[in-house]
């Protein structure tokens, strides 16, 4: 004789359990990802602060150079604000009722272009001095 009722299916609480294993892996996963990029993005945005200040800082280096010397030669000056190179161009325009014009531009680098932590700023001033 046989009992007129079916076996009991098994197995379906391991395939449960397998994929919400599956699904708690995925969301850990998602989250260590967004915690690498928010790092990431906290890291690069301090430095773009820190180039525009080291920026700041070459274009008062240069306003200072107008200042003092009461001219705008065309020059390029170069030089080295803790691991950023600051660049100060002075750009003579034509003077204009009786004033002189300069362009003082002011650029401070991080790293070579296309490094994912390479970060630029550049800043710009026009200055005038009464012509003598």
């Amino acid at each position: 004789m046989h009992p007129d009722f079916a076996p009991a299916q098994r197995g379906f609480g391991l395939v449960a359990a397998l994929f919400l294993i599956l699904v708690i892996a995925g969301v850990i996963a998602a989250m260590a990802r967004l915690a690498a990029t928010q790092h990431s993005t906290s890291s690069l945005a301090l430095q773009q602060a820190r180039a525009y200040q080291a920026a700041r800082a070459g274009l008062e280096w240069g306003i200072s150079q107008f200042v003092n010397q009461k001219t705008c030669a065309m020059s390029l000056e170069l030089f080295a604000l803790d691991a950023f190179e600051v660049t100060v161009q002075f750009i003579p325009r034509p003077p204009e009722a009786g004033v002189v014009l300069c362009t003082v531009w002011a650029t401070a680098e991080y790293s070579t272009p296309g490094s994912p932590d390479h970060v630029h700023r550049k800043l710009e001033a026009v200055l005038e001095e009464d012509a003598p």
